[in-house]
C-alpha cells in the first residue's frame, strides 16, 4: 500500500507535476502547516482559529513570508519558485491581492507541494518556522 502521508517521488515524477500542480499540494501542505502552528499554540476558539489561520494563508501573507526564506534557499529550491512565480495563474488574482503578490504567494505553494512531494518534510517545516517567527505576532 502506497502512503500518501508520506510521498517522496523521484525526480522524474516530480518533474511531471505542473508548477499548477505543485502549487495546489503546497497550498494544502501550508493550510495544514498554519493549523497545526495554531492548534499546538492552544486558547484559540473554532472561529478564531480559522479567522487566524485565513490571515496566515492569504497571499498577502504568503507573499511577505517569502521574502524571510528567499535567502535561506537552496539553488534547487531557488528553482522550483521560480517556477511556481512564473506559472499562468494570473485569472484567479483576488481582488485586494496585487500580481506581485500573487505571483510570490503561488510561488512559496509550489515551493512547499515541492518540498512535501519530494519527501523533504522537515525542510518545509523549518522554512515554515522562519515565516511564522517573523509573523507570529501579526496573527
Amino acid at each position: 500500500m502506497k502512503d500518501y502521508f508520506a510521498p517522496d517521488l523521484g525526480q522524474d515524477d516530480l518533474n511531471a507535476v505542473s508548477s499548477i500542480g505543485l502549487a495546489h499540494m503546497g497550498d494544502a501542505v501550508y493550510e495544514l502547516l498554519a493549523r497545526t502552528w495554531l492548534c499546538t499554540r492552544g486558547g484559540a476558539t473554532g472561529r478564531g482559529l480559522h479567522e487566524a489561520a485565513v490571515r496566515i494563508v492569504r497571499a498577502e501573507s504568503q507573499a511577505e513570508g517569502a521574502e524571510y526564506i528567499l535567502p535561506l534557499l537552496t539553488e534547487r529550491e531557488r528553482d522550483v519558485f521560480r517556477r511556481g512565480r512564473n506559472a499562468h495563474i494570473y485569472h484567479t488574482i483576488p481582488q485586494h491581492t496585487s500580481r506581485g503578490q500573487y505571483a510570490k504567494a503561488t510561488a512559496l505553494e509550489t515551493l512547499f507541494g515541492w518540498l512535501y512531494l519530494s519527501g523533504q518534510k522537515e525542510r518545509a517545516n523549518q522554512l515554515f518556522c522562519v515565516i511564522m517567527e517573523h509573523t507570529r505576532d501579526n496573527i
